[in-house]
């Protein structure tokens, strides 16, 4: 079946009516979902387009999205400068192209690959796509090795934990392979190595591990499961690789927790992905996947393509695709560095600690994570709390402009419904304070709603 749109109230289907101070050429009405018959004049295009955008949120009070939504005034003027460079036409340009490759390096160093010399990387549109690329890489890996011992390829799985994003969801689906969910059970809200062997055979082609998980925010035990898979070497002989999504993650550790081991320090990772739009720090949308050495990309999955001017390698999913923010991501390379990559980093996370220690204080929450890996944390109700829920308290604090999602947990903890915060760059001590100002004005109106009662009838509860 066709992906529909979903159809629009009937008084959104009548054409849009102009304020009249707007008027030009004696136009007052133009169609909403068709092109209008003739042209129009450009600053009426823009001053329709500006006035509904106004009904969007601000995007620096979403403490939902992960996505960056500041950067400083000169980031901008490159972006301005940029927005016509396609990423894939790198004969035209050839410095655009050069400065992708710089970046790939700079990570491939960050992360500690064994071969930085010749590292093996590309951008991408998000880590979604760069998540698909490393499984696929993963998965050919694994064809090639089961063709040359003349055994079956039709039945490859990919094991993760159930806490993993929609694009792993969307790799399985899209390239049929078996996901092997670990589900959460009582306080284990990610992957374990002891869960993670139980579901490997030999139709494995890899372990999906998250640094930094979107549900909680928490890091998912790369050592551990590493050091797992090598036993499970020893004892079988089977050798399973890992991809490590570090969406988040990836460029937070690097920088403030040097003391965990999870990137190509370790054997068993073949490769790594991250946003450049999360805690790189960069406008949407970028993405990044380094490979541990050449080896580790099948050299099968690379096309060489000649007719935008010279023969040049492509492995991505899309092909035409914006270079600005392969610039951004560059300026804030140079920008920052070790020092003001560390500096942004421990602030964030000092932010969401410090947020996190004053909503429990609150009262009525209790604290799932703290925010002491990624600066995210997420919280529930106490228990003895009946008559308000977390959706009540997140469409309370809707109405001052804060969007902070309220959500059920995934399988095993259903039972378990959350808020959670996410701490971006641009969100200082000061907006934090505000935020906490606006639970305790909207937390009395909450506290004084009757507690629900269950129709029997039809098994829904609703307020006297």
């Amino acid at each position: 079946m066709a992906l529909k749109h979903p159809k629009r109230p009937a008084r959104r289907q009548t054409d849009l009516t102009i304020d009249p101070i707007f008027v030009r050429e004696g136009k007052r009405t133009i169609p909403r979902h068709e092109l209008p018959k003739g042209e129009m004049d450009p600053d009426l295009a823009y001053q329709i387009i500006h006035d509904e955008l106004m009904l969007d949120g601000n995007a620096r009070l979403n403490l939902a999205t992960f996505v960056g939504t500041w950067m400083e005034p000169q980031a901008q003027k490159l972006a301005s400068e940029t927005y016509d460079k396609n990423m894939i036409d790198k004969d035209e340009y050839p410095q655009t192209a050069e400065i992708e490759m710089r970046c790939v390096n700079i990570l491939s160093r960050l992360w500690n690959s064994p071969d930085a010399e010749q590292a093996t990387g590309c951008s991408t549109t998000g880590s979604s796509e760069a998540c698909m690329l490393g499984a696929l890489a993963l998965k050919r890996r694994w064809q090639h090795k089961r063709k040359a011992e003349g055994k079956p390829i039709d039945k490859p799985n990919i094991v993760m934990g159930i806490d993993v994003q929609v694009c792993w969801e969307k790799f399985a689906n899209y390239w049929d392979v078996e996901m092997r969910l670990v589900p959460m059970e009582g306080n284990r809200f990610h992957l374990s190595a002891e869960e993670a062997i139980k579901l490997c055979d030999e139709n494995t082609i890899g372990v999906a591990v998250i640094l930094g998980t979107t549900f909680d925010g928490s890091y998912e035990p790369v050592k551990e499961i590493s050091d797992a898979l090598d036993d499970l070497k020893k004892r079988t002989g089977l050798d399973i690789h890992i991809h490590v999504d570090g969406a988040s993650g990836a460029m937070i550790a690097p920088f403030i927790d040097k003391k965990i081991v999870w990137d190509f320090r370790l054997p068993r990772v073949a490769s790594i992905s991250t946003s450049g739009h999360k805690y790189g720090l960069v406008y949407p949308g970028v993405g990044w996947v380094v490979w541990r050495d050449a080896q580790a990309l099948p050299a099968d999955l690379i096309f060489w393509v000649n007719y935008l001017g010279s023969n040049m390698p492509t492995f991505a999913l899309n092909f035409s695709r914006p270079g600005s923010q392969i610039i951004l991501q560059y300026y804030n390379f140079l920008r920052l560095g070790v020092e003001g990559y560390t500096r942004v980093m421990a602030s964030l996370r000092d932010v969401a600690m410090t947020l996190a220690e004053k909503i429990a204080k609150l009262g009525p929450f209790e604290l799932i994570t703290k925010g002491d890996q990624l600066p995210v944390f997420a919280f529930k109700l106490k228990d003895e709390i009946k008559n308000y829920t977390v959706f009540d308290v997140s469409n309370a604090l809707r109405e001052r402009g804060w969007l902070v999602p309220a959500y059920t947990m995934p399988k095993n903890r259903e039972d378990l419904a959350v808020l959670r915060i996410v701490v971006r760059q641009g969100f200082t001590h000061d907006l934090a304070d505000m935020l906490i100002d606006d639970m305790k004005r909207q937390l009395p109106r909450l506290e004084k709603q009757p507690v629900p009662v269950l129709d029997k009838d039809s098994g829904t509860s609703f307020h006297h």
